[in-house]
């Protein structure tokens, strides 16, 4: 995916916003002003040999509909960096209607992210589906004297644009660690053994080859006189799409693209040398890689994109046919080959991390190093993803700690909050500290470090009392014996706030680790989704929220509070206050530590936090 949030991350995000969302729709009717909508009817010139809109097409009507509402918030123009993964859940035929939404989520410096929607309409059926959804990253071009211009903030007004805009920061930290995370991979080849080297009766990767030149015309341009990015990328599907055809000696389908990074501009008058080749092919599918170069004349050649893509043969049924195998041509070839299986064991890593659910079991996914930024992502995701819900109902109030219970389908999610008279930093620091929680909530009994990531990211091994059988929602299955401990192993992920506004998070959720397994004596418990967003409210003061998306094993700590027959969620939101004022101020040790980082970078938050996180995913031994 290179550093590109994957589509089944955006599935995912899509499908908790989702629910609930035709309520959103009736309450939330305000217009965002960076919103660009388009409609285009596909016509035979827009098809291919199928009659179906071609992907080269649809990404040219992308692109466009996305520079129009990032220019429309930057008030200049602006170019494409880079394009998502995108995957293309259905294919769209002449005579159809499409209908692409764009907006900006956030914008950070002098970049942003804009999201993109392509749904389908059939006029004469009246029926509408999605296509595709893909983020898109822009940035400002420099004013005639050289200046940046500095983006304005995006004000999110409803709850999916809250949500967009809290997990857009994610999504940037993982686009700046996607390289890292395959040359891990790669150094540690013993974890490549999903697919052997291919037989001897193998197609050569050789034949496969596509080498083409474009002439950019005037034709190809922008508004801003640079190659149009759509026209690229669509030139980039077409070679592709040959590559994929001399494997399977059929019509290829393209079902994914793993990113679209623009290195560098083109102009009219260069040739754009586009070059594909089959990297890996698997059982159902092929992985194709796309490079493109720009030179004029004589010059030197500039490396101006690359891409990857997965394409599928389906047979009359719309089932994938089974594909033959390829052999790497020498030198290079191995490297791409082995290059093309790490993408896919990222990919099935993201699909398998993203598609548990509240109803399945076991919650929690195995962990590594290979999958611990998705694993992160996905852990701090989930919480500003619920801390951005307004469907919120107010169950019991005491003192000004307030308990808030949101019922989704089958899912119940609570959330305690208060105000504290600490600094949202300093209670940052504390909370963070997950091993120092059995000093002031009860629910821990021990917390032992596993494993320390990196900077942001840690393991541990939590111990909790039993629950007594026969309390309002208590285990009833036999192995739920009174007296016998739970525990659990959890996956502590924090972030520092990336903008103005955003809320300092520490998440949690549960993982597996083989070292690790469930005990004699104790049940192993599970957490789906839990943690605290941090907000500084005035005079030094911050508001504390702890989120839990309650899963069966959590449920009975809290359901006495719910049905309201008990405080114990005050009385530990207390306990959690007296700690934190108590060590309002930190110690003299923790301070040289604290002036030590400080002079030790000057960059913003996410930068480091990218940064060290990549150190630490290359330092770790798989």
């Amino acid at each position: 995916m290179s550093s590109r949030v994957s589509g089944d991350l955006q599935n995912a995000a899509e499908e908790a916003e989702g629910e609930g969302e035709e309520e959103d729709d009736e309450g939330e009717k305000s217009v965002n002003p960076t919103e660009v909508k388009m409609s285009q009817i596909v016509m035979p010139c827009h098809s291919n040999h199928r009659q179906e809109l071609s992907v080269g097409q649809l990404l040219k009507w992308i692109d466009s509909c996305a520079c129009l509402s990032a220019e429309r918030h930057a008030g200049c123009p602006c170019v494409t960096a880079s394009m998502d993964d995108i995957h293309f859940e259905h294919t769209i035929r002449v005579g159809q209607v499409v209908n692409i939404k764009a907006k900006v989520n956030r914008a950070f410096n002098t970049s942003m992210e804009v999201g993109v929607h392509v749904s389908c309409e059939d006029l004469f059926l009246d029926r509408h589906w999605r296509v595709c959804h893909a983020y898109a990253t822009f940035v400002t071009q420099r004013t005639n004297t050289g200046k940046k211009v500095i983006l304005k903030l995006i004000v999110p007004h409803t709850e999916k644009e809250q949500v967009e805009y809290s997990v857009a920061a994610e999504r940037r930290r993982v686009r700046m660690l996607h390289d890292d995370i395959i040359k891990d991979l790669l150094s540690h080849a013993s974890v490549l053994q999903a697919d052997n080297w291919a037989p001897g009766n193998a197609v050569a990767a050789e034949k496969t080859k596509v080498e083409s030149v474009e002439l950019v015309l005037p034709t190809h341009a922008n508004h801003q006189v640079n190659t149009f990015g759509g026209q690229i990328m669509a030139w980039m599907v077409n070679v592709a799409t040959i590559a994929a055809s001399r494997l399977c000696q059929a019509h290829p389908t393209l079902r994914t693209i793993d990113m679209f990074t623009f290195r560098g501009p083109s102009h009219v008058g260069d040739r754009l040398l586009l070059r594909a080749i089959v990297n890996n092919a698997f059982k159902n599918s092929m992985e194709v890689g796309v490079r493109a170069e720009a030179y004029h004349e004589e010059g030197p050649n500039r490396h101006i994109n690359s891409a990857f893509m997965t394409f599928e043969v389906l047979d009359d049924h719309r089932k994938p046919c089974t594909l033959p195998r390829i052999r790497p041509e020498p030198l290079e070839g191995g490297r791409r080959f082995q290059e093309a299986t790490a993408r896919k064991k990222i990919r099935l890593d993201r699909k398998y991390i993203i598609s548990r659910t509240q109803g399945e079991v076991p919650l929690s996914v195995p962990w590594d190093p290979r999958n611990q930024v998705y694993l992160s992502y996905n852990n701090v995701s989930a919480v500003k993803m619920l801390a951005a819900r307004n469907h919120w109902r107010l169950s019991s109030e005491k003192d000004e700690v307030r308990l808030y219970t949101m019922e989704q389908k089958s899912t119940l999610s609570f959330r305690v909050e208060s105000e504290v008279d600490v600094p949202a930093h300093r209670a940052f620091c504390l909370l963070a500290e997950l091993s120092n929680r059995p000093s002031w909530d009860t629910h821990y009994q021990k917390c032992e470090l596993i494993h320390r990531v990196d900077d942001d990211d840690f393991l541990y091994r939590v111990v909790t009392p039993s629950v007594s059988r026969g309390a309002v929602g208590a285990p009833t299955s036999a192995n739920q014996g009174e007296g016998i401990l739970q525990d659990f192993i959890l996956l502590a992920s924090k972030r520092k706030p990336c903008g103005s506004g955003d809320p300092y998070v520490i998440a949690l959720r549960s993982v597996s680790l083989p070292m690790y397994p469930p005990s004699e004596g104790y049940n192993r418990g599970e957490v789906l989704c839990a943690g605290f967003t941090i907000v500084e409210t005035s005079n030094n003061m911050s508001l504390i929220s702890y989120y839990n998306q309650a899963s069966p094993e959590v449920l009975p700590y809290i359901s006495t509070d719910i049905a309201g027959l008990s405080s114990s969620f005050y009385h530990t939101f207390c306990s959690c206050s007296r700690y934190l004022t108590t060590n309002r101020l930190p110690s003299s040790s923790e301070v040289q530590t604290g002036l030590n980082q400080l002079a030790s970078t000057d960059r913003p938050t996410c930068e480091v936090g990218a940064d060290s996180l990549s150190v630490a995913l290359r330092s770790t031994q798989l």
